[in-house]
């Protein structure tokens, strides 16, 4: 589980990072990433600056079970890959549909591979 903090929750949020961050798509996902997020409203002033990550996995993916353990799985790796974010960034994993046959080892190599491209200094994809 993620802690509370370092979750989007809002729409806005989540419309923000897709909108205005950057894109790397992979086989299994597309990363939005925004390395700054806006000005917090007036009065979400006391939420501390860390990285946030949300997911979007939608019917496409598959059923409801499908989708909650593509979550799941994608939670998992995402935990694992968030202190690479600096403090302040916001993160927006979409799953594709090659996400539900997908392992958690695939998962982990996609999101790795995305958050290379990410946050390298623009280097040409591989």
């Amino acid at each position: 589980m993620l802690p509370a903090q370092a979750r989007l929750r809002r729409r806005p949020e989540f419309t923000a990072v897709v909108r205005s961050g950057r894109r790397a798509g992979r086989p299994t996902m597309v990363l939005h990433y925004l390395p700054e997020r806006p000005e917090q409203p007036a009065g979400d002033s006391t939420s501390p600056a860390v990285a946030r990550a949300g997911f979007v996995v939608g019917k496409s993916v598959g059923n409801s079970v499908i989708r909650h353990r593509v979550t799941r799985r994608l939670r998992a790796v995402v935990r694992t890959e968030l202190d690479r974010l600096p403090a302040g960034a916001d993160l927006v994993v979409r799953a594709r549909p090659e996400a539900a046959a997908a392992d958690s080892s695939t998962l982990h190599r996609d999101l790795s591979a995305g958050l290379d491209r990410l946050l390298g200094d623009r280097a040409p994809a591989r």
